[in-house]
């Protein structure tokens, strides 16, 4: 079944499962909107609405469209004009078409689990001042001359066994994205990028700040990442390849 909603002063035909992307409205990433201008239900036309249907989607993310430019010149009086434009807009999978005044089902997405890494960071803060007290005076000498030479060798060890050239970024399993999707990558910097070790869309997506810094300094992007979005970009053309 599918419909036809209004919203941002167009039209847009949907059906479940569809992604979208269209002028931007409030909401935060994982949140429910509703749209309840719609104009038609499979056959069943509005006039102009439909009484008592609407349809159910989830923000997926808020990030802004491709730059246009806009010039303006005005001929023989030295005028002219040049200004770039990103038109912010809201991303939205569709989940449910309603009908009969239904309110939606969908909830939600739960928060972010914590990584392994911040999971394991916690209990070790916690543990430390519990310990601290335990420990005699007369163990601390005995334990702390022992430990410090035990650690030396084993730090070096596994500092032998690591590569010199490893990448950076793990590269995953199976074949890569194209990221010449991204906006500034051709065929060399794709290849400096999958020699980084991102090979996916995926990858771009989850970058960190850090991450994104590292990237740039070691392909000398000059700050392209931030400037252009990439992480976004990625997510939905992953979204895409997934759907």
């Amino acid at each position: 079944m599918h419909a036809v909603i209004r919203t941002g002063g167009k039209q847009y035909r949907v059906a479940a499962q569809d992604v979208i992307r269209i002028e931007k409205i409030a909401g935060d990433e994982g949140e429910i909107v509703v749209f309840d201008q719609v104009l038609a239900v499979g056959s069943e036309l509005g006039a102009p609405l439909v009484s008592g249907a609407s349809v159910a989607g989830r923000v997926l993310a808020q990030d802004r469209a491709d730059k246009i430019i806009v010039f303006k010149k005005k001929r023989r009086q030295n005028y002219r004009r040049k200004q770039g434009h990103r038109q912010d807009r809201t991303i939205v999978r569709i989940e449910e078409i309603l009908t009969g005044g239904k309110t939606p089902s969908a909830k939600k997405a739960a928060p972010k689990k914590k990584t392994a890494g911040e999971a394991e960071e916690q209990p070790a803060a916690s543990e430390t001042p519990a310990e601290t007290p335990a420990e005699t005076p007369a163990e601390t000498p005995a334990e702390a001359p022992a430990a410090a030479p035990a650690e030396a060798p084993e730090t070096e060890a596994v500092a032998a066994a690591q590569p010199a050239d490893a990448p950076p970024f793990a590269r995953p399993e199976g074949d890569p994205d194209d990221l010449k999707k991204l906006p500034g990558v051709g065929p060399a910097t794709e290849k400096k990028l999958n020699a980084l070790g991102l090979t996916t869309y995926a990858q771009i997506a989850a970058l960190t700040a850090d991450e994104i810094a590292t990237v740039d300094a070691e392909l000398k992007l000059k700050g392209k990442i931030e400037a252009d979005d990439w992480p976004a970009l990625a997510k939905e053309l992953a979204l895409e390849i997934q759907g």
